[in-house]
């Protein structure tokens, strides 16, 4: 797949500028499971033990072990949840003058949508995060590029954004995402660092994936729901609520809902949403480097912030 995708030799050298470097390494140093997930790996370990010993115990140790499974089910369901790992929802704290926003745009890119919404940011010079499903950014290159041209970040959303993403193993995620982050190297250029799942839904054995790829969790502070919701005074309300420098937000420009006209909701609702960050003195900008991560390319985007309180 991305050997289809390499410029060929007759390229100029601007587009043979865009071949991607190697991947970053992920940390060196050891994943470190959340109290959560540690707990649950004892109890299990707990659990056996007990079975080989006193095996009539089954029934209230596999009562006990559901409850367990059902405790983690629920922190993953919960996008913003840090139980199961470190989870980015919103920058705490940041060194600058000019209070800002990440704004983020998921499930593209779309062949119609998105460079109508790059014309939108462009005409605003609003620059975002847009989290790329691969097998999208695959078919439509020249989006991709044109995203890296005129200063957005390009970013993980797995290879085929699968509903279930959830329920895969760790081979078949880790796939996903590897998938994905070779794709989106090749087209932009540039590694992406920050990972977000479909929905938001994740499961313990995320984390340890993420971090042996050198990739960041990030979630977000709020969502206007546009992915389902038509009406785009609600979609920006939900979004401007409680407003904060530093939020994370998040919008669509793929899998969008339609107006009566057949119209991509997500058309009215950016301007809009674009009109009340300035209205409030906002900046929109892609989310930053994660701390540690290789220098950046060089695009605008949030100042270095201390994330420590995330």
């Amino acid at each position: 797949m991305i050997d289809a995708l390499a410029p060929s030799s007759t390229d100029d050298d601007t587009t043979a500028s865009r071949r991607a470097p190697s991947p970053p390494l992920g940390s060196q140093e050891p994943w470190k499971s959340s109290p959560l997930v540690s707990f649950s790996v004892a109890l299990h370990g707990v659990a056996l033990l007990a079975l080989a010993l006193r095996p009539r115990l089954w029934k209230p140790l596999a009562a006990l072990l559901a409850v367990d499974h059902l405790a983690l089910c629920s922190a993953g369901m919960w996008p913003r949840s840090r139980l199961l790992g470190p989870n980015t929802s919103h920058f705490h704290h940041h060194n600058t003058a000019t209070p800002w926003v990440a704004l983020t745009l998921d499930d593209g890119p779309d062949p119609e949508v998105t460079p109508r919404v790059l014309d939108l940011l462009a005409q605003r010079r609003a620059r975002v995060s847009f989290f790329c499903i691969g097998r999208h950014a695959a078919s439509r290159p020249d989006i991709v590029r044109r995203m890296v041209d005129e200063g957005h970040r390009v970013e993980n959303h797995t290879l085929h954004h699968r509903p279930y993403f959830s329920l895969l193993g760790s081979r078949a995620q880790e796939r996903e995402i590897t998938g994905a982050q070779e794709i989106l190297q090749q087209l932009s250029g540039r590694a992406p660092r920050w990972f977000r799942a479909p929905a938001g839904i994740q499961n313990p054995l995320l984390g340890p994936i993420l971090h042996r790829l050198g990739l960041n969790l990030v979630s977000w502070t709020r969502r206007g729901f546009d992915a389902v919701e038509r009406n785009p005074r609600r979609i920006v309300q939900r979004l401007g609520h409680d407003l904060r420098s530093g939020d994370i937000l998040v919008l669509h420009d793929g899998f969008g809902p339609r107006d009566r006209r057949r119209q991509a909701v997500i058309l009215q609702s950016l301007p809009m949403l674009l009109d009340q960050l300035e209205g409030r003195g906002l900046q929109a900008l892609p989310l930053p480097d994660p701390p540690g991560s290789a220098k950046g390319d060089g695009s605008p985007t949030a100042p270095c912030i201390d994330t420590a309180a995330m």
